[in-house]
Formats: C-alpha cells, sequence, structure tokens
C-alpha cells in the first residue's frame, strides 16, 4: 500500500514542529521531514524566546493553540518583563530556557501526537508532477509522497558557514546543508535571496567572575506566555509529577542572567582585525540583520559609543555553556579569544564553540499569499526563515499559519488569515507578502499600526473566534475565555453605574496610581485576567476607542476585494511603477494595495474607482 501523507513538512526547527503539530491535531496525517531526528526544536541560537513584540506572537499562538509559548514556560530557567514603567501595549515578556529541556520536551509532545512520523532524511527536490505537488524526493532517491507541502528549512538553504578567512558549508555547525534544494526552487521559477546572521561564541561558566557583572535576576511570580502554565503556578502547593511535558514546576528555582560591557580595548581589537572578519573581508554576500548586529557592525556603525552591552546568559540549569549575548561576530578564532577576554568578567572565560556567521538562500515573500501558499504552485507552502524572517518567534508563528493553511486547502475551506488590525502575525504576514525583505525581517511594536488593541495580555480574548474555527483548543478553554469576556464587559459597566462621593468607581479607577484593588466598591473573588482587563479597558478607554475606530476605517479599505480577473495594464491613469509593482504582488484588496512600495494614494484611488465599475458590470 502506498503510504500518502496530507502534510508533509520539511524542516524541524521552531516553524517546522508547529506547523506539523497543527496539522496533526487538526487530523491530518502528518510527515515531518528531518534531517536529524534528535536535532527536532533545538535552538541553535540564543535559548531564550519572547522580548519586543516577539512575546505577543508567542501569546496570540498560544491563544491560537500553538506550542512555543507552553514549551518556553516549562523548560524556561528565569523569567522577566520588559519595558515594565511603559504603557502595557509595548510591555513584553521575556523567558531564558534551559535549551536541552526545550529540545526534549517539543519531542516529548511530537511523540504524543496521533497522525505524525518522523522521517530522517535530507530532501533535494520539491516533486512535480503535471503542476502538482506529489510529495518530495531526497538525496538518498526516497520518494515522499504527499498532497501539501511546508518547507521550512531555516537557514539550511545553501548554508554556508563563516569564521574569520574559513568558510565551509553547513546549516548549523557540524549539520548538513540543503544544497540541491535551492536548485529545485531555481528550476520552479522562483526568485532567491541570500542573508546573513550569526551567532556569539559559547563560553565555560566556570571560567567567568560573575561578581565583576551585575545581576539580572528573574521575576516572582514569573510572567508566562501559557495559560497551561499559569493554572500549574496557581496551584504550585499541589505536589505534581514531573514528567518530560513538566520537567520542573513552572517558573521554580530561577537562575540569574548578569550584564557587563565592551570596552575601549575591545573596540580596539575589533577595529584592528575588520580586514580578517569574514563579513569585513567580502567574503560575505548575504545582508545581514539591522537590529541584531555583528559586534563588527556595531563598532562601525556606531563609533561614537565607548560601550556595548554584553548580556551573559545561561544555556541550562547544568549545562556550563554560558551565550554571551551581543558579542555575535565572524572573526578568526584567535581575535574573539582576544576581543572576548577584554571585556569585564570575561579575562579568563574559556571558549567551548567560537562564533560565525552563517549565509543561507530564502525566498522572496512576495511571492506567497497571505496563507504562506506560494502563488506559483498550489498547495506548496513556506514558513520561517525561508521567507526571509530572524528570530524562533517569527518562524513559529507562520509554521503555525502554513500548517493550519495547508490542512483547511485539503477541506476546500478559505484559508485561515489575519489581518494586520487583528494580531502581530497578522502584521508579520501582511508586511512580508505585501512589502517582502531584502534583509532577515524582525518583529517590533512600532511595526503594528495599532499595538494599543493588539496586546499580549488580551491575545486569547481578541482571538478566540479564530481558535474556535481551528478546533485545536479544547472546548473548555474556549469557553473560559467566552465566560471572561462577559465578566469583563459586566465589571466595567458595573464600575460605571456605582458612585461614592458623586463619582463613578470607573471615573476613581482612571486616576494616576489607583488600581482595582484600591476600589470601596470592588468585587471579591474576580479572577485576576479579568481585573487586569478591567484596569486596562478603563484607564486606556480614551486611546482604545479611538484605536477601534481607525480600525474600523482600515477594515472598510481592506473590505474592498480586487478581482483575479483584473488586468492592471488596462487602467491607463496608474503609473508605471504603480502597475508593475501591482502586478508582481496581485493583491487581494485595496488595503494590501495602498500598503506596496511605489503605489501612492491617488493609484489606490484610481484602482478603487475601477474595481467599483467593475464590480457594477
Amino acid at each position: 500500500m502506498i503510504n500518502i501523507y496530507d502534510v508533509i513538512v520539511v524542516g524541524a526547527g521552531h516553524a517546522g514542529y508547529e506547523a506539523s503539530l497543527a496539522a496533526s491535531r487538526m487530523g491530518a496525517k502528518t510527515a515531518l521531514v528531518t534531517i536529524e531526528r534528535d536535532a527536532i526544536g533545538r535552538m541553535s541560537c540564543n535559548p531564550s524566546i519572547g522580548g519586543m513584540a516577539k512575546s505577543h506572537i508567542v501569546c496570540e499562538l498560544d491563544a491560537l493553540g500553538g506550542e512555543i509559548a507552553r514549551n518556553t514556560d516549562y523548560t524556561g530557567i528565569q523569567f522577566r518583563t520588559l519595558n515594565t514603567k511603559k504603557g502595557p501595549a509595548v510591555q513584553a515578556h521575556r523567558a531564558q530556557c534551559d535549551k536541552s529541556f526545550f529540545l526534549e520536551r517539543i519531542q516529548a509532545v511530537i511523540a504524543c501526537v496521533e497522525n505524525l512520523d518522523i522521517i530522517e532524511a535530507l530532501v533535494s527536490e520539491i516533486w512535480i508532477k503535471n503542476g502538482t505537488i506529489r510529495g518530495v524526493k531526497t538525496e538518498d532517491g526516497e520518494e515522499i509522497l504527499g498532497k501539501t507541502l511546508v518547507i521550512a528549512t531555516g537557514t539550511f538553504l545553501r548554508g554556508l558557514i563563516h569564521i574569520g578567512e574559513k568558510s565551509f558549508s553547513g546549516g548549523r555547525v557540524d549539520e548538513k546543508a540543503a544544497k540541491k534544494l535551492s536548485h529545485s526552487f531555481l528550476n520552479l521559477g522562483f526568485n532567491l535571496g541570500r542573508l546573513k546572521t550569526g551567532t556569539p561564541p559559547r563560553l565555560h561558566r566556570d571560567s567567568i567572575d560573575f561578581d565583576r557583572m551585575v545581576d539580572q535576576p528573574g521575576l516572582n511570580p514569573p510572567p508566562f506566555f501559557s495559560r497551561s502554565a499559569k493554572k500549574d503556578w496557581e496551584m504550585f502547593h499541589v505536589e505534581q509529577k514531573l514528567t518530560p511535558l513538566k520537567p520542573w514546576p513552572p517558573g521554580s528555582n530561577q537562575i540569574s542572567c548578569y550584564l557587563t560591557h565592551t570596552t575601549e580595548k575591545t573596540h580596539e581589537i575589533i577595529e584592528k582585525n575588520l580586514k580578517k572578519s569574514a563579513m569585513y573581508a567580502g567574503k560575505i554576500e548575504g545582508i545581514g540583520v539591522r537590529y541584531c548586529p555583528s559586534i563588527e557592525d556595531k563598532i562601525v556603525k556606531f563609533r561614537d559609543k565607548e560601550t556595548h552591552h554584553v548580556f551573559v546568559e545561561p544555556e541550562g540549569r547544568d549545562l556550563v555553556e554560558i551565550y554571551p549575548n551581543g558579542t555575535s561576530n565572524s572573526l578568526p578564532k584567535d581575535v574573539q579569544h582576544e576581543m572576548i577576554h577584554s571585556i569585564p568578567g570575561l579575562e579568563h572565560a574559556e571558549f567551548l564553540k567560537p562564533g560565525y556567521a552563517i549565509e543561507y538562500d530564502y525566498v522572496d515573500p512576495t511571492q506567497l499569499h497571505h496563507s504562506l501558499e506560494t502563488k506559483k504552485i498550489e498547495n506548496l507552502f513556506l514558513a520561517g526563515q525561508i521567507n526571509g524572517t530572524t528570530g524562533y518567534e517569527e518562524a513559529a508563528g507562520q509554521g503555525f499559519v502554513a500548517g493550519v493553511n495547508a490542512v483547511l486547502k485539503l477541506r476546500g475551506e478559505d484559508p485561515f488569515s489575519l489581518n494586520r488590525t487583528e494580531s502581530y502575525i497578522g502584521v508579520l504576514l501582511d508586511d512580508l507578502v505585501t512589502k517582502g525583505t531584502d534583509e532577515p525581517y524582525r518583529m517590533f511594536t512600532s511595526r503594528a499600526e495599532h499595538r494599543l488593541i493588539l496586546r499580549q495580555d488580551n491575545a486569547r480574548f481578541r482571538l478566540v473566534d479564530y481558535a474556535k474555527r481551528i478546533g485545536i483548543i479544547k472546548r473548555e478553554e474556549i469557553n473560559d475565555v467566552e465566560n471572561k469576556i462577559i465578566q469583563i464587559s459586566e465589571e466595567v459597566n458595573r464600575l460605571k453605574s456605582i458612585f461614592c462621593d458623586g463619582i463613578s468607581e470607573e471615573k476613581r479607577l482612571r486616576r494616576p496610581g489607583t488600581f482595582y484593588k484600591n476600589l470601596l466598591n470592588k468585587k471579591e473573588g474576580l479572577n485576576s485576567e479579568v481585573i487586569t482587563q478591567v484596569e486596562i479597558n478603563i484607564k486606556y478607554q480614551g486611546y482604545i476607542d479611538r484605536e477601534r475606530k481607525n480600525i474600523i476605517k482600515a477594515q472598510k479599505i481592506e473590505g474592498q476585494h480586487i478581482p483575479n480577473s483584473i488586468n492592471y495594464d488596462e487602467i491607463k491613469g496608474l503609473r508605471f511603477e504603480a502597475r508593475e509593482k501591482l502586478k508582481k504582488i496581485c493583491p487581494d484588496n485595496l488595503g494590501q494595495a495602498s500598503r506596496i512600495s511605489g503605489v501612492n494614494p491617488v493609484d489606490v484611488s484610481i484602482l478603487s474607482v475601477w474595481i467599483k465599475r467593475i464590480d457594477s458590470k
């Protein structure tokens, strides 16, 4: 009997495991194809999750049925909240994880899921027959048949590693690159580009003088990403049985990170050896991450800065590896040693691995629909760094969307599509497919026009209808969210109707420094999550109302669908540049068209009139 999978996922990083878990949990027969089974979920760079805007994506995935939030919370060794002195729209959680247990837990999760097979193989070709996806072919000559295909190869497409003047092929250190798969994309007519990222050296914990650094402990109670971990924390007094899925009580026994800085000597060493850096010696073609630059880039581009932060972070509870965040580089090994030893507290640091830069191929994401299905090949989806993004969180968000949409495509249902007024995942997808990218894309709160509405604290509430449609979240969890939405609304209205000394409790709560717990007429026994939402909704009511009005305006233009049959060459009023960009992107609606670089408001107005003319026929 021929084994035909509903969904084949190629690559088992954060995009790959989210895609395969989503597809299999929706009932699809799924294959996860990876070079090495033991590498599934490997955190190849910093073992941390979250940070600015990235935490919003993680919380949204938890609301929809993704796994990265739970995996982070149950393997986290330190939890913090960033921007606590600022408003809730830009606050973000960040967790340092145990990289060994993160990997072990996600593999344990996969082992528990039905309909999901793991296949060890190096994919060499996208198998197309008569213009239709048939599956993939491997370097060993094996053919894996599938109805839909999700490619999530990370940095493995023609990966090339650079350490100083030495360069060698690899998707990661000691792991093979996927060379032939790039040629398969080119043969199918896809446009590929070249990007670059990097990682710092790894240092031995026992060789570091932490007394010379600033201690950065975690928060207690810990700010979790997932509802599951929050519930376990609330039951912390109850003895829990530890398993591979719960290696320790979440948030317990947190470990400190530390802060140090580069010095004048550090900068002198780097300046003196810039020509030996693979990046500045002209060996690297790909464009690097603008917002997470290498240490060489920092020294060259920010010469006015006397020091740069170096965050010294543990990679696990029992691991000796330390991650010096902020020292990513492509310098020769001997220069790396000299550079690291010039940093306070790292004078005698012992190297376990050198830092390195890696170049890899990516596919121009404007060749995708918002569903992450390619425009050229039906039933072929792309997710993660192959689309030009950087970061575990951005990859996981894309993987989940691609996995869900692969299943919906098989069912003949409309695609699952989040727009930028609803979620950070929607902002991410819209930016990629509408604007494209020529550098590794990283999410920031500033990319979201409606960030006061798209907070991490309300992700479960604003995405509950999508969660119901996808069907991964359990019904009792959905009921809990819907009940809390009612409680929030009822409590806000109740506070408006209760007066004390001529002032409503709602107005009293708006006062700076006043919290729900300070109210004389607070409701006893109200859930803490409900209280948080009540406080935010009342304190920021004016701003939230204004944002909602802006969203309604945005949704009107998003609702103007552009017919697939439209011929832009016939619209004579359009400028040449606008016509060419519209033909390339093929936007779904007028809102997307308005965000295309090179399309101005006059072009949008002309296009709107043309659409109305078509609709009236």
